[in-house]
């Protein structure tokens, strides 16, 4: 069978790149940590994102081609504990989100166990440009 896709519609000339990024975007998507995405104000974005547990120095965010990347690893204590019961999840995870052009990252800020990462949507300038048509 075939794949259709939808870069190949001839009207769609260079827009073979949106494939690949929702294909980026359904990758990873594990329910670990939990996370929410808020819309503030006309052209601002907050993910928040539950790493309870998890200092500064434990997370990492990266931002690589339109794919913002967070990061969490527990180093693990010095001494032994010994658990009754353990449920406060403390594994590795990774999280991916793919921003759309014009949207940057602003802040990020640990607060009571919620990573807050702010964004924005810049608003680009139209440009209307002028192709000048060449003789032979």
């Amino acid at each position: 069978m075939t794949k259709i896709s939808l870069a190949a519609h001839p009207f769609l000339l260079g827009f073979d790149q949106l494939e690949r990024l929702a294909e980026r975007a359904a990758k990873g998507a594990e329910g670990y940590p939990p996370y929410n995405i808020e819309h503030q104000g006309p052209d601002g974005f907050r993910i928040t994102l539950a790493v309870a547990g998890f200092s500064e120095e434990d997370l990492a965010l990266t931002l690589e081609d339109r794919q913002l990347v967070v990061r969490g690893r527990q180093t693990e204590p010095e001494e032994e504990r010994v658990f009754l019961h353990r449920g406060i999840a403390s594994r590795a995870f990774q999280r991916s989100f793919v921003l759309a052009d014009g949207v940057e990252v602003v802040a990020a800020k640990l607060e009571n166990g919620l990573l807050n990462i702010d964004l924005r949507r810049s608003t680009p300038e139209t440009v209307v440009q002028t192709i000048p048509i060449s003789r032979k």
